[in-house]
């Protein structure tokens, strides 16, 4: 009978995640001795995984990873930030992990990209050269529309839905709650990021309110979509957990916020007036400016790409991963997650570093996994996947699921226990 070693059976479990996007033989990737250039623009989670994964499939490859900030902060947990179970430090890493790894980073902002010449150029005066580049850029958001809003008056009213600061700065403003006070969020028209984030703040929010003597206070949801990620999870969790303090209004009912006034912190629909004691308004959602500027959005603002490598639509030797991409089907769209842009970024990698090496492509799948904590002890969660075929994106309904509503409570603690795990996970898989 065949035996395995130990070791050699622990080595593949391990490179199992990595088998299922990309096979290719180490022997072609050794005859190839000139060494190729990979660019990588943004270093959040789908960037660092991009640049990383590039540089173990095949180190003869120089990757540069080119971001401004040298501290990332996640926006994945959060949420936990703002109503104190969380600090912001638990939630940044550098980039040191990346460099010992043989990626070179630099710290830079990209003001042009190329695909006519393969190059980048950076606010820095630096020009580099490609083979490919991986554009990362996220989100930016879209202060227009709105009569009264505007980057300046996000300032004073947060979005709390990227970067420390903001985060920071909805969490002094949550403690100066009143007793009775109204919180209100303000939720864009789909898609965002984190789709269930809004309605996972207004839960923590809620938990908050109660642990730090503020029971009688609201929290007011004004919603321009009709509908929302684990909807029923989520009303679950908030009539279970938060009876009569937490409100959603639906875009048809009246959720759709027209104006705000930053200085009575109202908000207005073509229905009523909401005067808030806290508001947080989150702002509509594009692809990062960059990718604008490249002229790889279509009309909606976000990238298109070919399903079978993440490669831009628009231009060859491109590639979009994250948030700022489009993906998925018009029934079942892909999440803008950290979990969906650190697959796509494996895609791409393994992608890249097959044309790289004159092969053909692996056949991919798309995996998310997404988290929500209605409170420090209460989560639950969703699994999505995705397969190509014929270069379609194909949802494949019955490989996810959605947690059951009425679960025990020893499986909404699990989850939560699960959620703090699965952070730890992909920050080190991306960063380290």
């Amino acid at each position: 009978m065949n035996t395995i070693n130990r070791r050699k059976f622990i080595q593949a479990l391990a490179a199992a995640p990595l088998a299922s996007v990309l096979t290719v033989p180490t022997s072609a990737l050794a005859a190839k001795k000139k060494a190729k250039q990979v660019v990588v623009v943004g270093g959040g989670f789908a960037g660092a995984t991009a640049a990383k994964y590039v540089q173990m499939l095949d180190p003869s490859i120089k990757v540069t990873l080119i971001e401004p900030l040298k501290t990332y902060t996640s926006c994945p947990l959060s949420n936990e930030v703002v109503t104190h179970h969380r600090t912001i430090e638990s939630l940044q890493i550098g980039y040191e992990g990346l460099t010992k790894r043989g990626v070179e980073v630099l710290h830079d902002t990209v003001t042009a990209i190329d695909p006519a010449k393969k190059s980048v150029k950076t606010q820095g005066g630096k020009t580099l050269g490609y083979d490919a580049v991986v554009v990362a850029p996220g989100v930016e958001f879209d202060f227009t529309g709105v009569e009264g809003y505007s980057q300046e008056v996000s300032e004073k009213i947060p979005h709390a839905y990227k970067g420390a600061e903001q985060t920071l700065l909805l969490r002094q403003q949550l403690e100066g709650l009143p007793d009775g006070g109204v919180f209100v969020i303000v939720v864009p028209k789909a898609p965002i990021r984190c789709p269930p984030g809004p309605y996972e703040r207004a839960a923590q929010v809620a938990y908050y309110c109660l642990n730090h003597g503020k029971p009688k206070s609201k929290v007011l949801i004004l919603d321009s979509n009709d509908s929302f990620a684990k909807k029923a999870l989520f009303e679950q969790s908030w009539e279970k957990l938060y009876p009569g303090m937490i409100e959603w209004v639906a875009g048809s009912a009246g959720g759709t916020v027209e104006r705000i006034d930053a200085e009575s912190r109202t908000a207005a629909t073509a229905f009523d007036e909401h005067k808030a004691d806290v508001l947080n308004f989150i702002p509509r959602h594009t692809a990062g400016g960059i990718a604008k500027a490249a002229g790889l959005t279509n009309e909606a603002g976000w990238c298109d790409v070919v399903p079978l490598t993440m490669e831009s639509a628009v231009h060859k030797g491109v590639y979009v991963v994250g948030d700022a991409c489009k993906g998925g089907t018009p029934e079942f769209p892909m999440p803008k997650s950290a979990h969906m842009g650190m697959t796509q970024a494996k895609v791409a990698a393994g992608a890249i570093v097959a044309s790289l090496n004159g092969l053909a492509p692996p056949v991919p799948y798309y995996a998310n996994t997404c988290y929500s904590l209605a409170a420090p002890d209460y989560g639950f969660s969703v699994v999505q996947v995705y397969r190509v075929d014929d270069n379609q994106f194909v949802y494949v309904k019955e490989a996810g699921g959605v947690s059951p509503v009425d679960a025990p409570a020893i499986q909404r603690k699990l989850e939560a226990q699960y959620a703090d795990g699965w952070f730890h996970n992909v920050m080190a898989d991306a960063f380290t």
